[in-house]
């Protein structure tokens, strides 16, 4: 049974992580034109950064035991990081976010990148949802056997 309660909770902190993924990506597109924030700055994408958890154990080839802290317990968010890259210049002198030579820095948002993020998420969304539902009817058909 904790094998099957470790596996439910694996899978949902892999759904956890890529909802969060999701989200920000959808936020670097929706702010691909930002040219100013609440700083005065252009946005600047930002990306998530995951970390295995309680992982640590199987790097050093430690063999893990069910419910020791050290196996494999999944996956987390441990921070959202802003890329510092600098943004697209565009000479557009009557735009209100122009410098004194004209020029307008746009975010450092690629949209195609942005979308591969998109879809990488979801797929990996949607790969832990089906582990999701794989534990589900597992343990419903151990239910059944056992009546």
């Amino acid at each position: 049974m904790s094998d099957f309660l470790s596996a439910l909770r694996i899978s949902g902190s892999g759904l956890s992580a890529q909802r969060t993924r999701v989200n920000v990506a959808a936020s670097n597109l929706a702010n691909a034109e930002s040219t100013r924030g609440p700083d005065g700055q252009p946005y600047h994408r930002r990306d998530p950064v995951l970390s295995a958890v309680g992982f640590e154990a199987e790097l050093n080839g430690a063999s893990a035991q069910p419910g020791d802290p050290s196996s494999p317990q999944g996956v987390e968010v441990t921070q959202v990081v802003e890329d510092q890259t600098p943004g697209k210049k565009v000479y557009l002198p009557g735009h209100p976010d122009a410098d004194t030579d004209g020029f307008v820095t746009f975010p450092n948002v690629n949209p195609l990148h942005e979308t591969v993020n998109l879809l990488t998420a979801s797929r990996g969304y949607e790969a832990n949802a089906a582990a999701v539902e794989t534990l589900k009817s597992m343990a419903q058909r151990a239910l059944d056997i056992v009546r």
